[in-house]
């Protein structure tokens, strides 16, 4: 009998996730696993907030996960998926079909860019050269100018955002000024259209933020819908607010080739997903992190935390499924993220029953720096 064939796409948090939980179900190494990305590298996305202000470069938040997949007995299929097939027995890519007996969709989400003039701002959560770039704009501006910071969302998927993230480089950019003496020369402004941004972390997370703004003389323009943005700054509804360099990230939603799969999309965007990673309108095919949206409360977050519990969900599931049961496994929704200044950290928790905001310390700061280096750490 041949080998169960299991294919992961993606290589980042909830890939690697799953990839160890298959294999720690899997003790005899019955299933052959392929994952399917471009290269066999794990990045450190969370830490994308340290490469403006120089405190990371982008060597220092890669991993090669190729000693990684020969320890797995993983196969990498150096490609990008295009579309799925058959209800998912088959991921069509750039290099050639790849057939499985189940499969785990782990490959993160896109960006929209439907606002106007979008090429006139920098989104530092896209990648590296995004963030290199805006560190290389920054040092340019020399002694002086107006930085605008802000974050949009999906309209039909409120909870595809990244608001935390933006919170981090603005406050990380206040700190990196003050340090080098140059904040009195700069301006630095908050846009967002929603009126409470940064409502997901609960109420007082909310006033915590606004409130530290107000402190560091960070100028706010909230509940406004953003019109454009042009090379002079961003036009708000009704105002205009000029800066030399716009940073913003903008609402998530599916990447393109998700059309391309005869799979269930949620309005939004995303795989549509029940409580077990399940995907509708596939067989044996599940989701985990960005790709997916998940029944849950309405303050749940896409981020690195959620996206290794749901994996761990997913490759339980797929599991048993493979082995002739039906996987009822469920993961917990949660949210626990900390808020970094570039030299402390406001950690912030949120379940179910209860709401925990901590303030701002250092131990945070290093806290965070400890848990990039956990993460690194077993693929180096």
């Amino acid at each position: 009998m041949h080998a169960k064939q299991v294919t992961i796409i993606g290589s980042n948090f909830a890939a690697l996730a799953a990839i160890n939980r298959l294999r720690h179900l899997d003790a005899g190494r019955r299933l052959e696993i392929t994952v399917i990305a471009p290269k066999a590298e794990f990045f450190y996305y969370p830490s994308l907030i340290w490469i403006p202000n120089a405190q990371r470069q982008g060597t220092d938040l890669k991993a090669d996960l190729t000693p990684f997949f020969q320890r797995m007995g993983v196969i990498h299929h150096p490609g990008r998926a295009v579309g799925i097939e058959k209800k998912g027995r088959q991921v069509v890519t750039d290099r050639g079909v790849v057939e499985n007996d189940a499969l785990l969709i782990a490959s993160g989400a896109a960006y929209i860019d439907k606002i106007p003039g979008m090429e006139h701002a920098i989104n530092p959560c896209s990648g590296l050269g995004a963030a290199e770039n805006f560190r290389t704009r920054l040092a340019a501006m020399g002694e002086g100018g107006t930085l605008a910071f802000g974050f949009g969302g999906n309209p039909k998927e409120p909870t595809a955002l990244r608001g935390g993230p933006m919170f981090e480089f603005l406050f990380g950019t206040h700190t990196y000024l003050k340090r080098r003496k140059k904040r009195d020369s700069f301006k630095l402004a908050f846009f967002a259209p929603m009126p409470k941004p940064g409502q997901r972390l609960g109420p007082k997370a909310v006033s915590g933020l606004l409130g530290a703004m107000e402190k560091r003389s960070i100028e706010t323009h909230l509940g406004k819908k953003i019109s454009h943005f042009s090379p002079s700054g961003v036009q708000l509804e009704e105002k205009s607010l000029s800066a030399d360099l716009t940073i913003f990230i903008p609402g998530m939603t599916g990447s393109k080739w998700f059309a391309n799969t005869g799979l269930s999309l949620s309005e939004g965007g995303f795989f549509k997903a029940d409580e077990q990673c399940r995907v509708e309108g596939g067989e044996r095919v599940f989701v985990a992190g960005d790709a997916g949206s998940f029944p849950g409360p309405d303050w749940r977050a896409k981020q690195a935390h959620m996206a290794e519990l749901q994996a761990r969900c997913a490759a339980d599931n797929l599991f048993a499924d493979l082995n002739g049961q039906r996987g009822k496994q469920t993961f917990r929704t949660e949210l626990i993220c900390i808020v970094d200044t570039l030299d402390r950290g406001m950690f912030v928790s949120r379940f179910k029953k209860f709401n925990l905001i901590l303030p701002p310390c250092r131990l945070m700061h290093w806290t965070k720096q400890l848990l990039e280096f956990k993460s690194l750490y077993p693929y180096r």
